[in-house]
């Protein structure tokens, strides 16, 4: 019998097998931010234990940074500080590297890793942060864990892993011009539910997922956390070793061969089988907004508001009194007062890149506040190489340095009371981004064609 990708990683690093259920897993590499790292690190040296192997250990400032410019330790949240200093503290006494503020290299640690190829294909992958799975659109087996499994982590290089199981989505077709990763993120959430993987390896194959880009990969396995999965994977190939050559911890010259041979063995045996197979028609899918306070609360824009799942008449009735919606209410056209681009589900340069082609030439809406924030310092440094500073700021979006900012407002900022939201980030849950303020999920050119109509609006309609 053939095995599916996660399964050739999980034999690969399984120290032992505990039982049937449960594995001993060796953890190729550890990521850590300030809002949890830190914990984990104090932790560890409290109990006197030293990291196993720091040198496969990366921290980050990124959760409750300020992103305002000139921004300093004192500028956060009112125990922002205390999280940062002690995070840059216990890194230090460590061993591991800390992209701290000011690095070139920090921000968000699921935008940071890639660019910096401390991901690669086949390896483990952990971080205290439940969005870890965005990792896996390069082939690694990725995946959340809490703040005492980072202790256990660091010390022995290990997890105990209840072993989850298999589904594969397979998305046919291509998606049409206009419609993104983040809408088929959405479409596959609305259609399974927000449990519909949950205690699984999610692996995405066919057609429109070769043809994504690799950004557009990770915003897809990104959103897979809001499917309730254990994991998302998807098998690496040409794009992502074009993607990872030459980054800073990719194999240098003389490995890479040898890193590439192995890699292309990472992909599931044809006769390989998943415990849930699900067949998705690319055709099928529109650029998608969220209406309620779960992302399996989505629909199509042009579409009407309704329950998403069998049984859902109680969870929708809360989310629409909290949303002020009605059912039947339509969202295109809803007037706004606020619209946010960022977050570690679409902050990186191509999604700069399509919000700045939208937004060119023309001015955010009277009444609407509009942001932007750069997934890492690369970014924002790339961003502005190409001058796409120039086109956000000319339109009417503050221009941030690189962190989470207001995916939730740990920085320190919020959105107003009862504010109505557009927003690429990931969660729309109540209170998500301030105080009972009204959160709508959608993709970065949706967010910018609603800050320029001051409603919601299906980014097809702007003429490039």
């Amino acid at each position: 019998m053939g095995k599916t990708i996660f399964e050739k990683i999980w034999s690969e690093h399984c120290v032992s097998e505990i039982n049937d259920e449960v594995g001993l897993l060796l953890i190729d590499r550890i990521l850590l931010h300030e809002r949890t790292g830190g914990v984990a690190l104090q932790g560890l040296a409290t109990a006197g234990r030293a990291v196993k192997a720091p040198h496969n250990c990366f921290a980050t400032m990124d959760h409750v940074v300020d992103t305002l410019p000139g921004r300093t330790d004192e500028t956060t949240m009112p125990t922002g500080k205390s999280f940062i200093t002690a995070t840059r503290a216990a890194a230090k006494a460590a061993g591991i590297r800390l992209f701290d503020i000011g690095d070139p290299r920090q921000g968000i640690v699921h935008v940071m890793s890639p660019e910096q190829a401390i991901v690669l294909p086949g390896l483990t992958l952990v971080c205290p942060d439940s969005h870890t799975l965005t990792q896996g659109a390069l082939g690694a087996l990725a995946w959340g864990i809490g703040s005492t499994e980072a202790e256990h982590a660091l010390a022995t290089s290990t997890l105990r892993v209840a072993r989850p199981k298999t589904m594969r989505v397979t998305v046919e077709g291509l998606l049409h011009k206009g419609v993104t990763a983040k809408d088929l993120a959405l479409f596959i959430i609305a259609r399974f539910g927000s449990s519909g993987a949950k205690s699984h390896v999610v692996e995405y194959a066919g057609p429109a997922i070769d043809a994504l880009d690799i950004e557009a990969r990770m915003t897809l396995c990104n959103m897979t956390a809001e499917f309730g999965a254990f994991s998302a994977i998807i098998a690496p190939d040409m794009k992502v070793f074009a993607y990872l050559r030459g980054r800073p911890f990719a194999p240098d010259d003389t490995l890479w061969p040898k890193a590439v041979a192995h890699w292309r063995g990472l992909a599931s045996d044809p006769d390989a089988l998943f415990d849930i197979e699900h067949r998705v028609n690319a055709s099928e899918v529109q650029p998608m907004v969220s209406w309620g306070t779960n992302p399996e609360q989505s629909i199509a824009i042009g579409d009407r508001v309704a329950p998403s799942m069998p049984n859902a008449e109680a969870a929708a009735t809360r989310a629409l009194n909290y949303m002020d919606l009605k059912p039947g209410s339509a969202l295109e056209g809803l007037k706004i007062d606020a619209a946010f681009i960022g977050s570690c589900t679409n902050s990186r340069i191509s999604d700069l890149r399509r919000a700045a082609a939208i937004l060119r030439g023309r001015k955010v809406a009277s009444g609407v506040r509009a942001i932007c924030v750069p997934g890492s310092t690369t970014v924002k440094l790339q961003a502005e190489a190409e001058g796409l500073h120039k086109i956000f700021i000319e339109a009417g979006f503050e221009w941030r340095e690189s962190g989470c900012s207001m995916c939730f407002f740990a920085g320190g900022e919020s959105f107003g009371l009862h504010q109505r939201v557009i927003t690429s980030t990931n969660r729309n849950f109540e209170s998500r981004q301030g105080p009972n303020t009204r959160s709508h999920l959608a993709s970065p050119e949706t967010v910018a064609a609603s800050a320029l109509a001051g409603h919601i609006s299906d980014p097809r309609m702007v003429q490039l």
